[in-house]
């Protein structure tokens, strides 16, 4: 079980970890695919220069499941992770509740991040889309993915967050610099909170015992917490799940064997060399997003599958919309179950689809999300500070 694919020795602290969907210039970035293996990057991610800038090392590159799709990163080419208990879990965060670093950061492609917050006892957030730099990270499903913190206390992954919002001219998808600002100076307004009962029918015992506490503890700080319906989130999963892996398909397009990347020793023909590179590099969960989003972003789907999902996408976020008119933020778990083993995975191979019904909405609307508690809180656009307001009420109630 590896915790560090790479790692920078005699590290001062404060100290921070990168998943390995970060490119670094001084240690290999892998993706968690036998795709990347050793592959050295010619320049850094945006966001290492802002984090030494604020006093903050880079205790190495954490494991990370291929391409970052995964339920909470089992498909790593490297190895799943699992804590003292034999549980999935992912290597941020194990390095996060064991002290060795004091936050981890990581590019939030399908909620595998946020997952393991909630199964680990951790603090999580998923910014504002747009509001941190994704340069230098590899990309994967583009309009929804987020460089994203997790830390051992609300206090320190909202610092750590802080120091790397901001505008980036090299990110076209980054927002102007005032629009950035808002992360951290808008005002916490914390008064009426939404929970979906819809999306909490089919979790554990475990999971339930959590959100109930997260609300006594919201109810007793004066916090009005009300259970509301709201089905139209639900298809969040299945709109993402479409989005997400035509990007992906897209996006590894250009893992091909011939400039950089594994190349097969099986080949006689130039199409031999694509094929078999990829077929021998390439996941089993990644290779069947890669089918399905070609198969998505055929003739015969475009209109009626991708299309429709962008238009599933407006419906999601108007619906988002509409909550926050009336709630400050809504609360919906992080994911079905407080822990996974390998035979979750075994019996149910694309378990990470499924459980994106938990995660989907905030990718797909781009809204920030907290964890705390082993829940998730999502807030609208720039409402960071409400959302750590409610995470900081949730963590002195424990």
């Amino acid at each position: 079980m590896k915790l560090y694919l790479a790692k920078n020795e005699n590290v001062t602290s404060p100290a921070v970890v990168l998943d390995d969907m970060i490119l670094t210039s001084d240690l290999p970035t892998t993706g968690g695919s036998m795709m990347l293996d050793n592959y050295m990057s010619l320049f850094g991610a945006d966001i290492i220069e802002k984090l030494t800038k604020a006093g903050y090392a880079i205790a190495g590159k954490a494991n990370v499941g291929e391409f970052g799709i995964d339920l909470v990163g089992e498909t790593s080419y490297y190895g799943a992770v699992t804590d003292d208990k034999g549980n999935l879990s992912s290597a941020s965060a194990e390095l996060v509740k064991s002290g060795d670093v004091l936050a981890a950061i990581g590019l939030d492609v399908n909620g595998a991040g946020r997952r393991a917050a909630a199964m680990n006892g951790l603090v999580y957030v998923k910014p504002t889309y747009g509001t941190v730099s994704r340069y230098g990270t590899i990309p994967a499903a583009c309009s929804g993915e987020t460089v994203s913190v997790s830390a051992k206390t609300v206090s320190d992954c909202k610092a750590v967050l802080a120091s790397i919002v901001g505008h980036d001219d090299k990110d076209g998808t980054s927002l102007p610099e005032e629009k950035c600002e808002l992360v951290k100076t808008s005002a916490a307004s914390l008064k009426k909170v939404a929970v979906i009962k819809s999306l909490t029918k089919d979790i554990d015992a475990d999971t339930a015992a959590k959100l109930d506490a997260v609300k006594a503890s919201l109810t007793a700080a004066g916090v009005t917490v009300e259970e509301i319906d709201c089905d139209v989130l639900a298809y969040a999963k299945t709109a993402w799940g479409i989005l997400m892996c035509a990007e992906l398909c897209n996006n590894v397009s250009r893992y091909d064997g011939v400039k950089y990347g594994h190349r097969s020793e099986n080949y006689k023909t130039i199409g031999e060399l694509y094929t078999n590179s990829r077929t021998e590099a390439f996941g089993e969960l990644t290779k069947t997003a890669i089918l399905y989003g070609s198969e998505t972003l055929s003739d015969d789907n475009y209109m009626p599958v991708y299309d429709k999902s962008l238009r599933i996408r407006r419906v999601i976020i108007e619906a988002f919309a509409s909550l926050h008119a009336e709630y400050d933020a809504v609360i919906i778990p992080a994911s079905s179950k407080a822990a996974y083993t390998e035979a979750d995975i075994n019996a149910n191979k694309y378990i990470s689809f499924d459980e994106a019904l938990y995660t989907a909405p905030a990718s797909i609307s781009g809204l920030p999300s907290v964890v705390a508690g082993g829940v998730q809180l999502i807030g609208k656009a720039f409402s960071e500070n409400t959302l750590f307001e409610a995470a900081k009420i949730i963590e002195e109630g424990k």
